[in-house]
């Protein structure tokens, strides 16, 4: 019976704590060294069993397999040659992102830890070159993002990494080629690979289409030049293909469509400047497409009509031939953003009536030299465009803070403003060479955001109404030439968080607020007649209530008062006694009149003395 109650005792134990097991006292002992090397307030590990401690879990032996402590605000150097973690044989997982650790990598970690599979350093403060080799044949994923690593990945780091299933390297600073050897000497279970922003250089050079599983590939932001390597049209699990912002040259092959599951294709900002391949709409899983500032060449693909998973399409700045506007996006096309080269907004017009999902439509480098059109040229596109679905349904919640308006700036104003209450939307109409006045309409869409009218030929006022954009975060007005005053209902913007009004032909002073003068100098200058806070040409009132610029040559200036006194005075006496004169009936009028005002006097005046004598009296 006693057994038996104890087997229930010990049964009910291993149920309410199944993870809690003897700490083995080796890995005890190597975590409190650990603790102690820490220079950021040591961890709460207090109690006897190590198993049960913060960002620990220990197998059934009692070894420890799990050391968990990402943004714990750790800071120090932990990576030594004889770190204390080197003694912990039987770690599989290792965390230790968004901490403040630093030093490097040391080869003697990866020799010990053996077992290791998960290893995430990333947003720390690492630095140094990587060791030669990652000796720990069982590691699947590695991520050092995000530290300030250095130097070229040696060739020989992944001889001996079999298993390693995700690379990640982001938001470094490794230099010289990126290393395809990754492909040769780990199998080819590889899938994700991120090189991007750091001091990759060269040439992409063969090998990544022998990672056979491959489907992720980022190294954007580098300094990458040359061709697409032909082989990486050979990994054919390729679902994200992301290299922009780097130099290369040449073309898209015909051979992309070897990758029926890619889903991504980014190349932006390079030089390619061939033509688009002609069956790029075979890939029907595309979603996002970018290539825009490039130089290619050729028509627009009519293939990409069939890719109905379409949600961005990016081919701004580029040579693109082909009346653009003519693109008939089917009803299966959800494309919710779309960037294209536009002659004009009529076309664009056109463009969006095709496109019943869309969210944003980036027209920036568009409308060459023209300006907005008449009432009458947009009536018809009014009355199609309000029925856009996208921009008339309510939006999903989940997506509720993303959209985006990046529309041509007479549709906002005139035709959207009651069908934006569930948006919170950006326009960015910028570097387009746009003329005419800001429609004073624009005050009616109260949850914009950031509006961006920059390096156009916009004139005339400032629209008063702009106070009414409560929500606005950023305003860029700059390179224009508006004038007139800054109206002063402007200082109610409270969220403005960032304003550029330079370099048009604005006068006056700024006006006085907490938010506008918290503002550089430079969002104001080029404007010769502004002044006031920031600038340096304050605007101060004297005591007379005039301002300081107002004194300023007052010895060369005519007595404007006195002028005007004088005149006051001619006017003034002959617009009355010239009347008379010339009338002669007037000046009976007046005289008789004049007489009856003295005698009523003389009366009045006569009656309250009588009175005043009998009152003394």
């Amino acid at each position: 019976m006693a057994h038996g109650f104890l087997l229930m005792i010990l049964l009910f134990t291993s149920i309410i704590s199944p993870n809690i097991h003897a700490c083995n006292q080796n890995d005890h002992s190597s975590l409190l060294s650990f603790n102690l090397t820490l220079y950021s307030p040591p961890l709460n590990w207090n109690s006897v069993n190590c198993c049960s401690w913060e960002g620990i879990t220990c197998n059934p032996e009692g070894r420890v397999i799990n050391l968990l402590l990402p943004s714990e605000r750790l800071d120090g150097v932990i990576f030594t040659s004889s770190s204390s973690l080197a003694n912990l044989t039987h770690l599989t997982h290792l965390n230790l992102s968004s901490n403040s650790l630093h030093g490097s990598l040391k080869n003697k970690l990866f020799e010990s830890l053996n077992s290791l599979k998960i290893l995430d350093l990333s947003y720390n403060l690492l630095s140094g070159e990587l060791p030669l080799s990652l000796t720990s044949g069982n590691i699947r994923t590695l991520d050092l993002s995000s530290n300030h690593f250095h130097g070229p990945i040696p060739s020989s780091f992944f001889m001996h990494a079999w298993n390693l299933t995700s690379f990640n390297v982001n938001n470094n600073s490794f230099s010289r080629y990126i290393p395809s050897s990754i492909c040769l000497h780990s199998n080819p279970l590889i899938k994700v690979l991120d090189f991007s922003s750091n001091q990759f250089s060269g040439n992409i050079y063969l090998g990544f289409g022998r990672c056979s599983e491959l489907q992720i590939f980022h190294a954007g932001h580098n300094n990458l030049s040359g061709l697409l390597p032909e082989d990486i049209y050979n990994a054919i699990k390729l679902e994200e293909v992301a290299i922009p912002l780097n130099s290369l040259y040449g073309g898209i092959s015909d051979k992309i469509v070897n990758l029926t599951n890619l889903a991504i294709l980014d190349l932006s900002f390079n030089q390619l400047c061939a033509v688009l391949p002609l069956r790029l709409g075979k890939l029907s899983r595309l979603k996002i497409v970018m290539l825009n500032f490039n130089d290619l060449q050729g028509p627009l693909p009519q293939s990409l009509m069939n890719c109905t998973n379409l949600v961005e399409l990016r081919l701004g700045q580029n040579n693109l031939e082909g009346n653009i506007a003519k693109l008939n996006f089917s009803k299966r096309v959800e494309l919710t953003k779309l960037d294209l080269d536009m002659e004009n907004v009529t076309g664009a017009m056109k463009m969006l009536m095709h496109c019943k999902s869309l969210r944003a439509l980036i027209l920036s480098y568009s409308f060459k030299g023209e300006g907005m059109p008449s009432d009458d040229d947009m009536v018809n596109f009014q009355k199609n465009f309000c029925r856009v679905p996208a921009l008339v349904h309510e939006p999903v919640a989940a997506q509720a803070d993303h959209y985006e308006l990046e529309l041509p700036l007479y549709t906002v104003a005139h035709s959207l403003p009651r069908r934006l209450s569930n948006f919170h939307p950006m326009i960015d109409l910028s570097i387009n060479n746009i003329t005419g006045n800001i429609p004073p309409e624009i005050g009616q869409l109260q949850l914009l955001q950031v509006l961006r009218l920059d390096e156009n030929n916009f004139s005339g006022n400032i629209p008063d109404q702009m106070s009414n954009l409560k929500n606005l975060e950023y305003l860029d007005l700059s390179t224009n030439h508006l004038s007139g005053k800054i109206p002063s209902s402007l200082a109610s913007l409270n969220f403005l968080k960032g304003i550029d009004i330079s370099y048009n032909n604005l006068e006056g002073p700024i006006p006085t607020s907490t938010q506008l003068q918290s503002f550089e100098a430079s969002a104001f200058e080029g404007n010769p007649k502004l002044c006031g806070a920031p600038l340096p040409n304050e605007f101060r009132m004297d005591a007379h209530g005039r301002n300081n610029r107002d004194d300023e040559d007052d010895g060369h200036r005519l007595p404007w008062f006195y002028i005007s006194a004088v005149f006051g005075f001619i006017f003034g006496f002959w617009g009355v006694f010239g009347s008379l004169i010339v009338k002669k009936t007037w000046r009976y009028a007046y005289f008789q009149f004049t007489n009856n005002v003295q005698d009523r006097l003389h009366v009045m005046l006569a009656v309250r003395m009588n009175r005043m004598k009998r009152w003394l009296s």
